[in-house]
């Protein structure tokens, strides 16, 4: 058994622009700066003191930076980077904005086939076996204590791994993760439960 908390990357330029950003690499902005620290000044109040704290990454990086200030505010360092955790790559709409997007293919969340972009049943399994990853990798991290784990990612697999676990109950379709916000998930032999959602700094 395993607690893990989910945490969206800070904000970036094309956040702020309302681009879609996919696997394009695209760095926080001084605002996503600010986010991170504030989720981890959160996250200090909020994890077991007693335990060991582990944090890891997406390999992009708005979540390596996102994951290198909560880490130093919790006093650790990012245990690992995981290419699995990066956001679903969205082929032809990467830089779009939300106008063109919706003009496109519809208003998000859609199930429209664009071009080049990762079928999200693909995502939804990769999601699954990267977090599973994630547990198994902090299990052997800290045996045979247990951990505190701090996964930083992006909305797109948050979603999907939050609809995973609640068998599409949540997230609600108006439902916005804010840059900075964070589910925790349960994650035990086959199981995934959500305990707690949008949890999200002041």
């Amino acid at each position: 058994m395993t607690i893990l908390t989910l945490v969206r990357h800070g904000e970036t330029d094309w956040n702020r622009d309302r681009r879609i950003q996919g696997t394009t690499d695209i760095p926080l902005n001084d605002v996503g700066r600010q986010q991170a620290r504030a989720t981890g000044l959160a996250l200090l109040d909020a994890l077991d003191p007693d335990l060991p704290r582990v944090v890891v990454s997406s390999d992009l990086s708005r979540a390596v930076e996102t994951a290198e200030i909560i880490a130093a505010e919790l006093g650790t360092v990012v245990s690992a980077y995981y290419p699995q955790l990066r956001e679903r790559a969205y082929g032809e709409a990467e830089g779009v904005d939300a106008a063109e997007y919706v003009a496109r293919w519809g208003t998000p969340p859609t199930t429209a086939d664009i071009p080049g972009a990762e079928p999200w049943p693909h995502v939804r399994r990769r999601a699954v076996r990267a977090l599973r990853t994630v547990a198994r990798d902090a299990r052997r991290r800290t045996a045979p204590a247990a951990a505190s784990v701090v996964v930083v990612t992006h909305g797109g697999l948050i979603r999907e791994l939050v609809r995973h676990a609640t068998r599409g109950d949540l997230p609600l379709p108006e439902t916005r993760m804010p840059n900075g916000a964070s589910y925790t998930l349960l994650v035990e032999r086959e199981r995934m439960r959500v305990l707690s959602s949008l949890g999200i700094p002041a």
